[in-house]
């Protein structure tokens, strides 16, 4: 193989989310940018291509794989305490240049077949659920890069882990369409987006628009999905008072019981032009959040430092239900039927029914690819 490029493309299948024209080009459906592809060209993502008017996809293998607590995700109202099992590949609709994503990007461009050999390990849904199963995994997670424009490969591994009794979840930038939802729908139970700012000039510069951001959110929720959204604060981008409002506005439009994320950023990759967060800017925001109504509202990023900002309250009582350091669980006290044991006020999320096996060290353990 010349190239990392060659070597994904024969790790490829025929795509579900599309169609086929009579010109011979095909239209893709799995993100947001509905992508027109001619024959012989690729998608946006770089790893969805035109070949003789089918639309090709990827399957077969992991670029990323890892065992760790789903408060990493970060799922804070999903099974807390359990091991997700996250499994990722390469290529993304987006260019965010601070994202890990912009790096495996330009290797995709470059001739270098042992990039390919460290990056990717061909694997069977046969293996990764037996893998969940070793870890102690409760839920099976497609992140790392964007989960959407590799929705085949995830189907075709979250189908056996339903039939296994394990969850399955996305963590994506929430530029979906209708059409992968529903092709998603029947396997997903959790979708965590990413909401990178409330400037659609800004999102462009991202790769994306704020709208499509949106309606992602809003798609999710209509179809049932619990849904928790993250915002990374970057200092000079998206940490205005205006523009956290308008986000936590949006998000309370939305229903006040979803979750927000607020985490701080630090330098990496190509945006090294803005300061780290600092804790103060995160408990600005959080506040914000809670001021706007949202009824959960975490500070991520800074264990220690954010004060109740990492822990679970009662949104009726304040009892604190769920108390965290970092992505560690120290006490837990959800009742099995999902309500404060004091007041009796439903919680919102998907809790364990037994409460009991909450697991109160949860730091999880790598999974080392083999």
């Amino acid at each position: 193989m010349s190239s990392l490029s060659d070597y994904l493309d024969s790790l490829t299948v025929e795509g579900e989310i599309y169609d086929r024209l009579e010109d011979g080009s095909v239209r893709c459906y799995a993100c947001g940018h509905r992508c027109l592809i001619r024959e012989g060209k690729r998608g946006i993502c770089q790893v969805r291509f035109n070949d003789g008017g089918k639309l090709r996809v990827p399957s077969g293998y992991v670029a990323a794989l890892q065992s760790d607590p789903i408060e990493k995700k970060p799922f804070f109202h999903v099974l807390p305490g359990s091991n997700a099992l996250t499994f990722g590949m390469l290529g993304c609709d987006y260019h965010c240049s601070y994202c890990q994503n912009w790096l495996t990007s330009q290797a995709m461009r470059d001739p270098a077949s042992d990039v390919a050999a460290n990056l990717v390990r061909p694997i069977t849904p046969e293996q990764m659920v037996n893998t969940a199963r070793r870890t102690r995994a409760s839920v099976v997670v497609s992140s790392y890069n964007e989960p959407l424009i590799t929705s085949e490969w995830a189907v075709e591994i979250f189908k056996q882990a339903k039939e296994a009794g394990l969850m399955c979840a996305y963590v994506s930038n929430g530029n979906n369409t209708p059409e992968v939802m529903e092709y998603l729908r029947p396997y997903l139970s959790a979708y965590k987006v990413d909401l990178k700012c409330m400037d659609d000039k800004n999102y462009r510069k991202l790769g994306g628009t704020l709208q499509n951001t949106l309606d992602g959110i809003q798609r999710a929720r209509q179809m049932g999905l619990w849904v928790e959204v993250v915002t990374l604060v970057i200092p000079g981008f998206n940490d205005s008072n205006e523009e956290l409002w308008e986000a936590a506005r949006f998000l309370v439009s939305q229903s006040p019981d979803i979750p927000w994320h607020v985490t701080a950023f630090h330098r990496d990759y190509k945006m090294m032009d803005h300061a780290n967060t600092d804790a103060q800017t995160l408990l600005r925001a959080a506040e914000i959040g809670r001021e706007a109504g949202l009824r959960y509202v975490y500070a991520g990023n800074l264990p220690g430092n954010v004060g109740e900002y990492e822990d679970t309250h009662c949104p009726a009582c304040n009892h604190r239900l769920v108390r965290r350091s970092g992505y560690v669980i120290r006490e837990y006290h959800i009742t099995g039927d999902g309500k404060c044991p004091k007041c009796h006020t439903a919680v919102a999320g998907i809790w364990p029914n037994n409460p009991s096996t909450v697991v109160l060290n949860g730091l999880g353990f790598p999974l080392p690819v083999s």
